[in-house]
């Protein structure tokens, strides 16, 4: 195919109750999508770029401006494109994984409703429906985060992540474990709140039975989390520190995880996604799917990845409702803890125009 051009959308939506992790609170997510015209169709993207450059180097504005500037520029000029192409193509361009993760989301939606194919099949899914689990956010208190909990299994999650900071970790996870038993999948989350220093409390969430704890140290020590994980007796996944295929290998090999959560906006698509997928699984590593607040487009392409025989945990694909009352594309609703996996070509969903309307809060065309 060869790109028209590509506009570059701003939606606002939102939550259906603050969200809080280390990092801070959202009440509110302002996303960027793309949608890329060639001769033959369109294709959408979406990029998970936070509002400020909190959870990454990256930020909406950021992303919008490299976007705009840059990377569009890159595929525009070429004749012929297909989505094994794009990574290439913008390789000179340094950093901004979330940025091109949007344009080569987009890029393939477009080449597979051309083909036919679902996201799904093209990716290598196994799986029509997959597991889902929630993620919990840090609370005011330990009663209300039970409430919540509660309430998730109360809707069939398979299995609850709870996010943990210092001064919020134990004591929260004592009582879900005290409430709900030992049969309930729980793991924390830590988003890089830790050090090393903290090895010893961190060992204090041991006899919990916890899956895993993700990410509990900054995103650049690879030899801290191998050292914790000689001191903890709980499973430590790597979130953040996982960029490439190669820093999964690096990190398996140095001992840093025994679980990787593949973020496919965080490692600059889901091609890159698919690669890191099959590093852990010839390294007998499992995989599980997180994810960042998406729309409904996000969420049927994770969705789609999330049914790789690898991805052998639940994942983070909750149902919409989960953080919007009104998704942009029809919800993604929850059956028996699953949710089924798209069939339709490309990403085998589309915006709802009334509803992508209502939250559109500007667009722009960049032409080739």
């Amino acid at each position: 195919m060869k790109l028209s051009g590509v506009e570059l959308r701003r939606i606002r939506m939102p939550l259906v109750a603050p969200f809080r992790t280390s990092f801070g609170t959202q009440t509110v997510r302002e996303t960027l999508l793309l949608r890329v015209e060639s001769a033959d169709g369109e294709g959408w993207g979406e990029c998970v770029a936070m509002s400020d450059p909190l959870y990454s180097p990256e930020y909406v504005d950021g992303c919008a401006d490299v976007l705009r500037r840059f990377l569009v520029p890159a595929l525009t000029r070429r004749d012929r494109l297909d989505a094994t192409l794009v990574a290439p193509a913008l390789a000179p361009f340094k950093g901004h994984l979330m940025a091109k993760a949007a344009l080569e989301m987009a890029v393939l939606d477009a080449e597979l409703r051309e083909r036919g194919v679902p996201f799904a099949r093209e990716l290598g899914a196994v799986h029509e429906r997959v597991p889902c689990g929630v993620s919990v956010g840090i609370m005011d208190s330990v009663p209300e985060l039970l409430d919540a909990v509660a309430g998730y299994l109360d809707a069939g999650y398979a299995r609850i992540k709870l996010k943990i900071e210092p001064g919020w970790d134990v004591a929260p996870v004592r009582a879900v474990r005290e409430r709900f038993g030992d049969d309930v999948l729980l793991q924390v989350d830590a988003n890089t709140a830790y050090t090393l220093a903290d090895a010893r409390h961190l060992a204090r969430l041991d006899p919990f039975d916890l899956l895993l704890i993700e990410q509990p140290l900054p995103e650049d020590d690879i030899r801290g989390h191998a050292e914790l994980a000689r001191q903890v007796r709980t499973p430590i996944c790597l979130d953040e520190s996982i960029t490439s295929a190669r820093s999964a290998a690096d990190a398996i090999a140095l001992g840093a995880t025994s679980v990787v959560n593949v973020k496919p906006g965080r490692v600059g698509g889901y091609l890159e996604a698919r690669r890191i997928h099959d590093v852990c699984v010839a390294h007998g590593v499992p995989v599980w799917c997180g994810g960042m607040l998406e729309t409904g487009l996000g969420r049927a392409a994770n969705v789609a990845l999330a049914a790789l025989p690898g991805f052998t945990l639940p994942g983070d694909t909750s149902a919409s409702d989960r953080y919007y009352r009104t998704d942009i594309t029809a919800p993604f609703t929850l059956a028996d803890g699953h949710l089924a996996v798209p069939t339709g070509p490309g990403l085998g969903v589309e915006p709802l125009a009334d509803a992508l309307a209502e939250v559109t809060v500007d667009t722009e065309w960049v032409a080739a």
